[in-house]
């Protein structure tokens, strides 16, 4: 079943509240920047703090990398058109929601809202598993290197933890910024932007630069600041957010049919994390409603659950992490995964045929 059969059969058992924009959603944004601000601020006073109470500031270097999480999954709600419909402010507030996790708001229009969501876990989607028959690049490498799997290495599985979500900007910025071409060959699939949008791209990462910059200069470039307040909250923040993304397709089948409960996964967590995450957890229920009030994917998923029983991809997070360390990360066919030298194979672990 396509996706939008789904959205027709549940639409009308939603209140229409579900589909009105949330404006409140801003304030969650402004709070979490608000935080890295003054995680700064306390970060440029910790030359004159006694070296035995500098690990007082940890727990706020934590929470700062929270922040960085509800950044983005809050910008993502935001580019969704499910804050506000002001097309303008949605993009000066997504731009300074996405600048730490050095995403220009244009490039994740495209990747995300128009090609993943379009062609989710087919071949035409950037964040797919790479195929075997795809070319050892460099940008497969480093996904064999980093992504969970049975083959990982677990040094190599934290370095990727904190650094993958760079990896993924790095990969799709370059290649529509260098290239703009279907040929490229180190994505998982490449896409292409229009002359206007690949400028507006380019601009973007410009003045993301330049703000990182101005955040290192005021932190002095001093290694102790730059490390608790700058690297620390972005690597804890890239690991929180990729301990979600990473289960969101990878466990699934390939589908020619955009089909949001074969080819995505849903988590339960603790209510704690779907607060402060607005509900990324609901993978499946977004898929089936891009646009929705996110504090409404709860009811989605009673309805999936009743509905949909037998096909909903609905897991404990425990669960999704274990299937991943124990399951390969190349795709040998739609239904089958395997290995960086293809000799073992498997099926994908929710391949909807297994589960029957």
């Amino acid at each position: 079943m396509n996706q939008v059969t789904y959205a027709k059969a549940l639409r009308s058992l939603l209140p229409p509240s579900a589909f009105t924009p949330d404006a409140s959603k801003l304030i969650i944004l402004v709070i979490n920047l608000a935080i890295l601000i003054l995680g700064w601020m306390i970060a440029a006073q910790l030359d004159n703090w006694p070296v035995h109470l500098l690990w007082l500031y940890l727990p706020l270097t934590i929470i700062m990398g929270n922040s960085v999480v509800a950044l983005l999954f809050s910008s993502h709600d935001l580019m969704h058109g499910s804050v506000i419909r002001n097309s303008q402010l949605a993009y000066f507030f997504s731009f300074l929601g996405l600048t730490m996790l050095w995403m220009p708001p244009t490039l994740w229009k495209s990747v995300h809202n128009r090609v993943h969501h379009n062609h989710t876990n087919d071949l035409g989607d950037p964040d797919r598993n790479y195929l075997e028959t795809q070319s050892k690049t460099w940008g497969k490498w480093i996904h064999n290197l980093f992504v969970p799997s049975l083959e990982v290495n677990p040094l190599w599985f934290i370095v990727g933890m904190t650094s993958a979500w760079g990896v993924h900007n790095f990969r799709n910025l370059t290649s529509v910024l260098f290239f703009n071409s279907n040929s490229v060959d180190y994505v998982p699939a490449a896409f292409t932007v229009s002359a206007k949008d690949r400028r507006a791209i380019a601009g973007e990462i410009l003045l993301m630069s330049i703000l990182h910059l101005a955040i290192l200069a005021y932190l002095q470039f001093d290694p102790l600041k730059l490390i608790l307040g700058y690297f620390l909250p972005i690597a804890i923040g890239n690991a929180g957010l990729m301990f979600y993304i990473y289960t969101n397709h990878l466990l699934c089948p390939m589908t020619d049919v955009n089909d949001p409960l074969v080819n995505s996964t849903s988590l339960r967590v603790k209510k704690i994390f779907d607060l402060l995450h607005l509900n990324f957890s609901h993978h499946t229920e977004h898929h089936i409603f891009p646009g929705m009030n996110s504090d409404y994917y709860v009811m989605v998923r009673e309805l999936l659950e009743t509905e949909y029983a037998d096909k909903f991809n609905l897991l404990d997070a425990q669960e999704a992490w274990r299937l991943l360390m124990q399951s390969h990360r190349h795709y040998k066919d739609e239904n089958t995964l395997t290995d960086w030298a293809g000799k073992t194979s498997m099926p994908c672990p929710l391949n909807q045929k297994v589960k029957v």
